[in-house]
């Protein structure tokens, strides 16, 4: 079933979220599937936030604003 998800990567040094990922859900177990045209758009907020070194990033996907940051 359609839905939204959070997606969250750990860098180590720092932590990109990014919420209101369209996604399918599944009813039964919850597990969640990303589309590979949003993956690509995902793996690009990510290489930015890596670029920038980001400690702290989170991101709604469904505006593309960065709803709050902070730099090392």
């Amino acid at each position: 079933m359609p839905g939204k998800t959070t997606f969250t990567v750990d860098f180590g040094f720092g932590v990109v979220v990014v919420r209101d990922v369209t996604a399918t859900i599944c009813s039964q177990c919850g597990a969640d599937w990303i589309s590979d045209s949003i993956a690509e758009q995902l793996e690009a907020l990510v290489e930015e936030a890596r670029r920038k070194h980001r400690q702290v990033e989170v991101i709604s996907l469904s505006s593309r604003e960065i709803v709050g940051s902070a730099a090392l």
